[in-house]
């Protein structure tokens, strides 16, 4: 799976509708094999990134779960230390 897309789910602040877009473009980019689609389908990238988004969207607002919700600076310190430790810096 595409490493830029995150885990959105069961964190505090919850996340916001910018976030869901974006990891749907990072997966409409990695199943298309297009960074930037041409003209001739650009409305169907678009279209599916729509698309995802909503699917996306609705299942991170009906999911539940029974753990406390992540901190997302914590997550991010933990993840910006993983990064260090493999790639060094």
């Amino acid at each position: 799976m595409c490493r830029n897309i995150k885990t959105l789910f069961n964190f505090d602040p919850a996340v916001t509708d910018e976030e869901i877009r974006a990891a749907s473009l990072q997966f409409v980019r990695k199943i298309s094999g297009f960074h930037k689609p041409s003209k001739a389908n650009e409305a169907v990238f678009h279209a599916a990134i729509d698309e995802i988004a909503g699917i996306s969207a609705r299942l991170i607002h009906s999911l539940e779960s029974s753990a406390p919700p992540h901190n997302r600076e914590e997550a991010a310190a933990r993840a910006k230390a993983r990064a260090a430790a493999r790639f060094g810096g």
